[in-house]
């Protein structure tokens, strides 16, 4: 798969960045994030334009040490979130089968940097590791319900979707079988079908951008 690196930095920014419509105050709620209970280890702190997965990023960047004496600033609901919105999108990138080594690498990188490194390289590796084991353990429909499980706020549920519809721009669009994989997590989240349209289209606006 050839890559296109002026996509691969288009989607980014959108990652990065929030949708228009969603309210500063919800963003801060969806990601339990609050200015006075995180010590910002990055040179830029989170702002009212950062996407849901940018500022949960943060907190799970934030992650240092053992598990038995997480960090200050840690939050571990803001963690979870962040790897929900990245097995979201990694379920549909795997759901036809075909997610060889190149396209995972561009999956890495976008991740990367839509949060502008808050998470590491080895973190995210790591973290893409295990989903991988808990794929081929659990199957397709047993994640799908787990990510479905774990976001219980709609605007999150909706951020999951269009992470999902954005890096499947990566290997030239949402496929009918990733398609099929994005409308079960929307019957997870008990959302319309045309959240998931909504996504795609706006996903596919990058292209022609």
């Amino acid at each position: 798969m050839a890559v296109d690196q002026s996509l691969l930095e288009r989607i980014a920014q959108k990652l990065r960045t929030a949708r228009s419509s969603l309210d500063p105050l919800a963003l801060a709620a969806e990601t339990a994030i609050n200015q006075d209970r995180i010590e910002p280890r990055v040179d830029r702190p989170p702002t009212s334009k950062d996407s849901i997965l940018a500022r949960a990023a943060q907190l799970y960047g934030s992650k240092r040490g053992s598990e038995d004496t997480p960090p200050t600033g840690f939050d571990p609901a803001a963690a979870a979130l962040f790897e929900a919105l990245v097995e979201g999108a990694f379920l549909v990138a795997n759901a036809d089968g075909d997610f060889d080594s190149e396209e995972r690498s561009a999956f890495e990188n976008v991740v990367l940097a839509a949060t502008d490194k808050r998470v590491s390289g080895d973190q995210l590796t790591a973290l893409l590791a295990d989903l991988d084991q808990l794929l081929v353990e659990d199957g397709l429909d047993k994640r799908v319900q787990v990510v479905s499980r774990t976001v219980a706020r709609p605007e999150a549920q909706r951020e999951v979707l269009r992470v999902a519809a954005l890096i499947g721009q990566i290997s030239g669009g949402i496929s009918t079988v990733e398609r099929e994989t994005m409308d079960r997590l929307a019957t997870g989240f008990g959302l319309d079908a045309k959240v998931v349209d909504e996504s795609i289209a706006d996903a596919q606006a990058v292209l022609e951008s």
